[in-house]
């Protein structure tokens, strides 16, 4: 084992696609970072699960939970406005927000597959949509679409959760460093990107230090994460957010010094517990 560095944060997102809050600590299983996207927003006209790719808007709502036992969710609008998740003036703000007939949903289970469906208007007309949300430049590459899993052609997210490809997202202070060496004036805070678990990396370790960690092992804690591929990034992150502005040439600098990519996705495969300080070993 060869320690890489510490838990500097632990992020979990109560609702899809808004920002959340910081955690000192937090149990983590298969499904994630407890508490983690337990709630989304559902177009109601389209009868699908909306995330910021397609209704960036919701970037600059922030959810949290109102009591520890993770059972109410409140949600803080830009006005300031605080609402609970449940609440039907929540889905009239939400509404008015992102311009769509929208409600708030929890979590349905798996067997519930019409909940978890794609609009799809026609073949291709999902597939250009999902396209345009990477926000590229002409000559800009994209992420491979064309040859999704059937089950990604088929879903928004993974039946049972509304995660799109994996329950962990994993950054590193070294990779947003190296980053913020090749675009000094962008603003490279951390929440753009919406980790479940910031790295501090040791000293010495350098440039996009988590990307070549991809098969590889994390562990933490009493836990086991299993790093299995790099995060290709979309127009979201340089959306506007609660105090942070939009920024174009965050992405512009990702897809053209860091091949598409920062961070990585990471699957639990030993249940436990991590803390802010708990050192990282890769195994």
């Amino acid at each position: 084992m060869n320690k890489v560095g510490h838990i500097a944060s632990i992020w979990h997102y109560p609702v899809k696609g808004m920002a959340g809050s910081m955690m000192s600590e937090a149990e983590v299983d298969e499904r994630g970072i407890e508490g983690d996207r337990l709630w989304a927003v559902r177009d109601v006209q389209r009868q699908e699960i909306q995330s910021c790719k397609f209704r960036p808007q919701l970037l600059q709502c922030r959810a949290s939970y109102a009591s520890p036992d993770m059972t109410v969710v409140n949600i803080t609008f830009p006005s300031g406005e605080r609402l609970q998740c449940g609440d039907s003036e929540a889905n009239e703000l939400i509404s008015t927000l992102v311009g769509h007939p929208s409600e708030l949903r929890h979590l349905e289970p798996a067997s519930n597959e019409a909940f978890y469906r794609r609009y799809k208007q026609g073949d291709e007309h999902w597939l250009d949509e999902l396209k345009n949300t990477f926000a590229r430049e002409p000559g800009e590459p994209l992420p491979d679409l064309d040859n999704l899993p059937q089950e990604m052609q088929e879903y928004v997210s993974q039946l049972g959760t509304f995660f799109l490809v994996s329950p962990l997202h994993i950054l590193t202070t070294a990779s947003l460093k190296h980053m913020h060496s090749l675009n000094p004036e962008a603003d490279w805070h951390v929440e753009r990107f919406r980790p479940n678990i910031v790295i501090e990396t040791e000293p010495g370790i350098t440039g996009l230090a988590e990307q070549d960690w991809v098969g590889s092992t994390l562990r933490i804690g009493s836990t086991e994460i299993q790093c299995h591929d790099t995060a290709p990034r979309c127009g979201a992150v340089v959306r506007k957010q609660q105090g942070i502005e939009e920024d174009r040439s965050i992405l512009r600098s990702i897809v053209s010094k860091a091949d598409q990519n920062l961070g990585i996705y990471g699957n639990n495969v030993i249940a436990g517990s991590i803390r802010v300080g708990d050192a990282v070993y890769l195994v």
